[in-house]
């Protein structure tokens, strides 16, 4: 046997179990290592926890959380990116309590959603780090004073060690959506559901023990926190982290943990693809080996083939072999998995008709006609089952119909935190034709297609442009808008429809990119081509474009612009005349 794999994972109800396990078993292997940048362009400072030391630290953390709170108190978790997080939420867990994943205080921008989903959690303890105990003591005591507790205070030799057995079907934790369409919520994650989640994760991505999970991924985000902390520790494989602000000071920092890792699996929204095949330099490609990369998957947001074929064609000359990308599609409230390509098989891609997508309809069309829409297959489902439903009717529809995507595994959640009527309505859906009996489904609120046996999404349903009673996608604009200058801001601008006299009218708020002053652009012109090119690739006027600095769009916890608030913001008057038309 092969004494750098852990031997075969076996088959336990909880997180904590499996810590345990691999602490018994494996000792002296490594778990989990934090990849620090201190400096500008420093090349990382490596600090790493063994199974044992993860362990010894989660079960006294549990110990102390045990004295502090009763069984099934909510934890909240405002700890940095790094190994401290890790203890915390796994010691959480073990203590038989309730984690509620997030981030510390100084975030920029979300100082108001962190408010508000402490205020609907209600958590007895804070768990944080000591050079953020005054930040995080002052925040609390504004917001909701809480029990507060600084990981890495808590002595590795102090008090006794607990070990606990939760139940499967008892929440592990919340998982608060992102807030991109709606207020966040917060989704019951039992230990049944993320055990689930992570082993189905597992076999699609075919991780096995000589692979290593590698991520920059906030923890606090769904992806981040399974990939990066739920599937190896199911799996006992090491998981290397990084900061989200380091890889976006410098995204190569990201690419050269993937070298350093053979057989690296790793996960991240489109836009860091194209991020990195435009901004990492020649001489920092010199030095990569990308050869060994396992599976890179992309998902979080809308995937663009192209984006795919960028990042491979920046890279090919490093190594990166062309069939590991991986489109995913998931969601907070399936844990987050739902379907995925699997790494060895050729990105799949799909040229529709732009009409008759608009239709509802997926009719095939050359891939360089300007009435097609390009869009990524995100493979089949993970372990569970996925079907398209009429939204309204709730009728099953066949393959290449457009509808809403409706899931059901033993990764859905439980449902919303306090939320009775909402969790009807999206956890306990029905085919009207009583296909499944009384089976309930997860509507997600995202629309798809099956295509040739693959999962096609093709976006929000309450992000949906209607003008003229055709359907528009959002992103589909937004495409078109970022291609029409480079004085755009790629990824950094939202459609939406706003009330108008005669039906809805169509907005766009973009940012211009970094380093071009605003009065250095000709905007009248910039604002004729974009009204053109909307025009004629979708045969719709733009009533309004929008022209902001860098950072003004806002974006979600997790990185994503978030439409709903930036056309509340458009609706409240909140950009400057000046650079709009």
């Amino acid at each position: 046997m092969d004494s750098r794999r852990p031997p075969l994972a076996p088959a336990h109800r909880s997180l904590p179990e499996y810590v345990r396990h691999w602490a018994e078993t494996t000792p002296d292997r490594r778990a989990f290592t934090f990849v620090d940048h201190p400096a500008p362009h420093s090349r990382g400072v490596h600090r790493t926890l063994t199974w044992r030391q993860l362990d010894l630290r989660v079960r006294r953390l549990a110990a102390r959380l045990a004295e502090e709170a009763e069984p099934g108190s909510r934890v909240a978790l405002l700890c940095p990116q790094g190994t401290d997080y890790v203890t915390a939420f796994l010691a959480t867990l073990t203590a038989g309590l309730v984690a509620v994943p997030l981030y510390p205080p100084g975030l920029p921008g979300h100082g108001d959603r962190l408010a508000t989903v402490l205020g609907d959690a209600s958590p007895t303890i804070a768990l944080t780090t000591g050079h953020l105990l005054d930040d995080v003591r002052d925040f609390c005591a504004r917001v909701l004073p809480v029990r507060i507790i600084a990981v890495d205070q808590v002595p590795d030799t102090a008090g006794d060690l607990l070990s606990v057995t939760p139940h499967e079907d008892a929440i592990a934790y919340l998982q608060y959506t992102s807030g991109s369409t709606r207020s966040p919520a917060g989704v019951e994650i039992s230990h049944g559901n993320v055990v689930a989640n992570a082993r189905q994760a597992l076999a699609a991505y075919g991780v096995d023990g000589s692979m290593t999970c590698v991520g920059w991924l906030p923890l606090y985000h769904d992806m981040g926190l399974v990939l990066s902390v739920a599937a190896p520790v199911v799996q006992g494989v090491l998981s290397v982290l990084m900061d989200p602000a380091a890889f976006l000071h410098e995204p190569v920092r990201w690419l050269r943990l993937l070298a350093a890792h053979p057989r690296a699996l790793s996960a991240a929204p489109n836009f860091a693809y194209d991020y990195c095949a435009s901004a990492v330099t020649d001489a920092q490609k010199a030095e990569l080996r990308l050869d060994g990369v396992a599976a890179l998957i992309n998902g979080s947001e809308p995937v663009r083939p192209g984006t795919a074929d960028r990042f491979h064609a920046a890279f090919a000359a490093q190594g990166l072999a062309p069939d590991v990308h991986c489109p995913s599609y998931g969601l907070a409230e399936a844990t987050v998995f739902v379907s995925a390509a699997r790494p060895g098989e050729p990105l799949r891609r799909f040229a529709l008709d732009r009409d008759a997508l608009a239709a509802g309809k997926a009719l095939p069309a050359r891939a360089d006609d300007p009435g097609a829409v390009l869009l990524a297959g995100c493979g089949t489902p993970a372990g569970q089952r996925v079907r398209i439903a009429e939204p309204v009717s709730r009728a099953v529809l066949s393959q290449g119909e457009v509808g809403e995507i409706w899931v059901r595994g033993p990764n859905v959640g439980r449902g919303y935190r306090n939320q009775d009527r909402l969790t009807r309505l999206v956890f306990g859906a029905e085919f009207a034709d009583g296909t499944d009996g009384a089976n309930s489904w997860l509507r997600t609120g995202d629309l798809g297609m099956v295509l040739d046996g693959q999962l096609v999404v093709t976006g929000r349903l309450r992000d949906l442009i209607v003008v003229d009673g055709r359907n528009h996608y959002p992103q589909d604009l937004e495409v078109t808008v970022q291609d029409t200058d480079p004085v755009v801001r790629r990824d950094r601008l939202a459609a939406f429809g706003v009330p108008g006299g005669a039906g809805e009218l169509v907005v766009v708020v973009a940012e211009h990119v970094r380093g071009t002053r605003l009065a250095a652009i000709d905007v009248p012109h910039l604002m004729r081509a974009v009204r053109s090119a909307v025009s004629a690739r979708h045969g719709l006027r733009l009533a309004h474009f929008v022209l902001v600095p860098p950072g003004t769009v806002p974006r979600t916890s997790s990185g994503k612009v978030s439409r709903a608030l930036t056309r509340q913001r458009y609706l409240e008057g909140a950009y400057t005349p000046e650079a709009t038309g």
